[in-house]
């Protein structure tokens, strides 16, 4: 198989090299990649959405002619090309070192989404975002792997917030020759397409590809002439509402990922399930083999032997279930393959003590293919060997085989420039081979106070520029007063204590536990003396009327002058603007429900930039809490409910502010820096950034989950 073959209209051929960074994502977390693209222009850089294939595409040639004359531009761009050549060619990689030639192939690592980079918006949220970086480690350590997803045609949707506080979902349509993908070809013109029998029909992939590093991501794609346009509407838009079409997507994902592995002569030594979404892979791989001549339980169990399924929720919405009479459309040829009865066949799905006869749980599907499967946080594997207990009647809750790892973010990609420069100085470069190395960041203590609080604070401003160009343009979008829009211009002050609240807006997340007592947060932002602002960004999703709800509220009270402009909504939650706030906060707030949050990582790629955490002990910062780094919401205890739960951890948080927070941001030394912050500061980076990176998990996954005896 061959990758299709790109011409930018023009390149000269002493710049021709970033053609192949354009196409590899390995540019995404190397800051002089960006850089040769950015300085080729920057608000050209900004305007195509920091997308290198783009940026080539409409670069002005005569600018293109000044870079080959510019020696500086040269001399980054051949260390680059050096640095990303060396890369891809070492084989003094972590794994070959402790693991070399253990696994006899690949794993093979499946996700409905991918998060890898703004240039390539093929992802939702969370877990998107931590399929991506689960990449990126595998590829920085040389993790042998091979992934599938699917690629839509339709970005995940642009929220617009009107005049009146209403979320709007806007989609656009990615058009894929300016992504960072390949056609892959039959021969030299012919892409490649394999046909996946469902049902009665016979569905017409095509399979691009995505670099990531050294692990290349196959994306598989329906939407072209020679399907109906019922199947092409297949991959038209992630998540999308219709049942039937979010059937076929998963189908498409596990079956359709079966075919084209084989069709590539890929032989994984591991299927890896990211949620169970794509767990249909499992039955495929058991009728391929009962076909070739193995019972049933044979099958089963060497199916089961080579699967590991990772489950990211215990919210029942994040897990999959659908409507038998869906299943039985479609997987008849299945159970007529196993030579079991249709109710036996949708029992592989259910709970058998008590099974649903109108649910196919893909959960239950993934857990009972699977030899071993992880939760994502040590308080999330307590829940879930509760939670499905009842598919293991036989064993005590603790023996329930779900275990634990916890999740991470990929620390280079979320770290910001100026923070990585400041380590460059302090720690020296090769802080980026110690990043799960406990006993190194205690050097952290060696850079400067002064210096590392005026890093910050410089990033705090680009995170407040940001936030104003974006509420400016929406308030433009909507018609507002010219007062308005030059208020927008004025917004947020960056010598003020700065709260950030990101993340999707569902119920279980309270994103309004801040307003529980309206008349103490009043009070608390406008403290002459001692100023507070918050600054809030997410998305509902577009049936969640409670979550939309909840943004209305938050822009309701950001509009209303009691609150001194203190208190900003910012619309459409995305990668750029991720990177601002993480990189740019002072304190970073989570208020989910315990103990629904499974994991959740926007605060451990905070705590990379010196932020500092306020969150209930739910999910990751349950573990990474040790009262020196950060701030616990309420009680690490269960409630007796809901009312009684969000009553006692608003009061704690009220009191965390009044009395501890704002006071320690506000104390300055002589120097005129809160000397006191920063040891916190400094704390929540020696504490997280060792433990709480995709490197860390990503050596757990090798040594738990894909490694046998």
């Amino acid at each position: 198989m061959k990758l299709y073959e790109h011409h930018f209209p023009y390149l000269p051929e002493r710049l021709i090299r970033l053609q192949d960074l354009a196409y590899n994502l390995w540019f995404s977390w190397h800051a002089k990649a960006v850089y040769l693209f950015k300085t080729m222009d920057v608000q050209l850089w900004e305007n195509v959405g920091r997308n290198p294939v783009r940026m080539l595409h409409e670069i002005d040639s005569q600018r293109l002619d000044e870079l080959v004359k510019d020696p500086e531009y040269l001399k980054v761009y051949d260390q680059t090309i050096e640095a990303f050549d060396h890369y891809l060619s070492d084989t003094e990689t972590w794994y070959n070192e402790e693991h070399g030639g253990k696994l006899p192939g690949p794993v093979a690592y499946l996700s409905m989404e991918f998060g890898l980079h703004e240039s390539l918006p093929i992802y939702s949220g969370g877990l998107g975002i931590l399929a991506g970086d689960h990449l990126k480690s595998a590829s920085d350590l040389g993790i042998p792997m091979v992934a599938i997803g699917l690629l839509y045609r339709e970005f995940y949707f642009t929220q617009q917030i009107s005049l009146y506080g209403h979320q709007q979902s806007q989609y656009n349509y990615n058009d894929f020759s300016n992504l960072p993908i390949n056609a892959v070809l039959y021969n030299k013109e012919d892409p490649l397409t394999i046909r996946v029998p469902i049902d009665d029909r016979v569905i017409a992939v095509r399979v691009w590809r995505a670099d990531v590093g050294r692990i290349p991501l196959y994306l598989l794609d329906t939407d072209f002439p020679e399907n109906p346009e019922a199947d092409r509407k297949i991959t038209e838009r992630l998540y999308v509402g219709d049942r039937d079409i979010r059937l076929l997507q998963e189908v498409l994902l596990g079956i359709g990922g079966v075919h084209v592995l084989q069709v590539l002569e890929i032989k994984p030594a591991v299927w890896h399930m990211n949620e169970g979404h794509c767990s249909f892979l499992t039955i495929e791989r058991q009728r391929q083999l009962i076909k070739s001549g193995i019972s049933f339980q044979e099958a089963m169990d060497i199916v089961k032997s080579s699967t590991v399924f990772t489950t990211h929720t215990p919210v029942a919405a994040g897990n999959e279930v659908f409507e038998t009479f869906r299943i039985e459309t479609l997987f008849k040829p299945f159970w007529e393959a196993f030579n079991l009865s249709k109710e036996d066949f949708l029992k592989l799905a259910q709970d058998e003590r008590h099974p649903d006869p109108n649910a196919f749980n893909m959960t239950i599907l993934s857990l009972r293919y699977s030899r071993t499967a992880n939760a994502v946080s040590q308080l999330h594997g307590f829940v879930s060997r509760n939670m499905w207990h009842g598919l293991y009647p036989d064993r005590k809750v603790e023996d329930v085989p779900i275990g634990a790892i916890t999740n991470g973010v990929h620390t280079r990609t979320w770290m910001g420039s100026l923070i990585k420069n400041l380590l460059d100085t302090h720690l020296g470069e090769t802080w980026r081979y110690h990043i799960p190395d406990p006993e190194f960041w205690k050097k952290i203590d060696q850079i400067p106070d002064a210096e590392l609080w005026q890093t910050h604070i410089e990033l705090k401003k680009a995170l407040l520029d940001e936030v104003r160009s974006r509420v400016t343009g929406q308030r433009e979008r909507n018609g507002e007063s010219e007062e308005a829009i030059k208020q927008a211009n004025t917004l947020l002050n960056p010598d003020y204590l700065t709260i950030g609240f990101a993340r999707r807006f569902a119920q279980y997340k309270r994103g309004t536990l801040i307003f529980r007592d309206r008349g103490r947060i009043l009070n608390l932002i406008n403290q002459a003396d001692r100023p507070v602002q918050f600054i809030f960004a997410g998305k509902a999703h577009p049936a969640n009327q409670g979550g939309k709800a909840m943004i209305k509220e938050i822009y309701d009270e950001s509009r209303n002058p009691e609150f001194q402009s203190r208190i900003v909504f910012v619309e459409n939650y995305d990668i750029t603007l991720a990177r601002h706030l993480v990189t740019g906060v002072d304190v970073w707030l989570n208020t989910p429900r315990r103990p629904l949050e499974a994991s959740g990582t926007s605060g451990m790629k905070v705590a990379a930039n010196g932020g500092i955490n306020l969150s209930i002990l739910d999910g990751w910062w349950r573990e990474a809490y040790d009262e020196t780094n950060g701030w616990a919401i309420g009680e690490d205890r269960e409630y007796y409910n809901e009312w009684e739960q969000d009553e006692a951890d608003s009061q704690s948080l009220y009191n965390l502010l009044e009395h501890i927070i704002v006071p320690l941001y506000y104390k300055k030394d002589n120097n005129n820096i809160p000397a006191d912050w920063i040891q916190r500061m400094k704390a929540s980076m020696k504490t997280v950034i060792p433990m709480f990176n995709t490197h860390r998990m990503l050596q757990e996954y090798m040594e738990q989950m894909y490694l046998t005896d």
